[in-house]
């Protein structure tokens, strides 16, 4: 695949690394830089692309949108703290008859852990006297808090927990993604703890992902297709 990259940070050039020692072909790169570029600007250095990857900023999340539209580009979106936006994003996308695949987290690793995740809640809900929580610590460079993965993990055990419950965000130092869900009862506890080593595990996702969606239209979330994506 011919793979233009937006954003070009720490995720951004790890994913150019794994990309090309799969055989892929990096076909652009929009840096901190191409932050002034217009959606029309971004869309003529995007034509010609097989796919997009967008690890950059939330706040440019909907210009990189309409951009790949426009280009007729599909678009991993790696970048999280743009939910707020989401049905209008949405909205572009399939009006515009695009393609868009987006994740809270493009890890396998964190995929699988939302199952059992949910798997676990199920369990508890038949047993009121646990209550669940959430913890999550990051870098101190991270700005969104509670994390994408975080919430993501809230919705899912909320599935089977009526009772609300909080979600924890730390942020110091160079903490790897570290996400935790508990169960607290009377006389015990039980947690489920996903720790991130390195990013290499959400760049291979996101390209896993970007290998997917070339050729499709529509909106996709990533956990929605980890299905297909682990078969191949």
């Amino acid at each position: 695949m011919k793979i233009a990259l937006i954003g070009y940070g720490a995720m951004g050039k790890i994913v150019e690394r794994l990309a090309v020692e799969k055989g892929h072909e990096i076909a652009g790169v929009i840096d901190e830089s191409g932050s002034s570029l217009s959606a029309a600007e971004l869309a003529d250095k995007l034509r010609g692309a097989d796919v997009a990857i967008d690890f950059s900023v939330a706040e440019a999340v909907g210009r990189n949108v309409e951009a790949c539209v426009a280009a007729e580009v599909p678009l991993v979106e790696g970048t999280t703290g743009w939910q707020d936006r989401r049905t209008a994003i949405e909205q572009v996308v399939r009006e515009g008859n695009g393609a868009i695949i987006f994740g809270a987290n493009f890890s396998i690793g964190v995929n699988l852990f939302y199952r059992i995740a949910d798997f676990t809640a199920e369990l508890f809900s038949k047993f009121p006297e646990y209550e669940a929580f959430i913890e999550e610590r990051h870098h101190s460079r991270k700005k969104d808090a509670p994390s994408g993965t975080a919430l993501k993990l809230k919705e899912v055990v909320s599935r089977h927990i009526e009772r609300d419950f909080t979600v924890a965000a730390t942020r110091a130092g160079n903490i790897p993604g570290t996400h935790t869900v508990g169960f607290d009862g009377p006389a015990d506890q039980i947690t489920l703890t996903h720790t991130a080593r390195t990013r290499e595990g959400f760049a291979s996702g996101s390209i896993l992902a970007a290998e997917w969606i070339v050729g499709k239209k529509g909106v996709y979330e990533f956990t929605e297709i980890i299905d297909q994506l682990v078969a191949k």
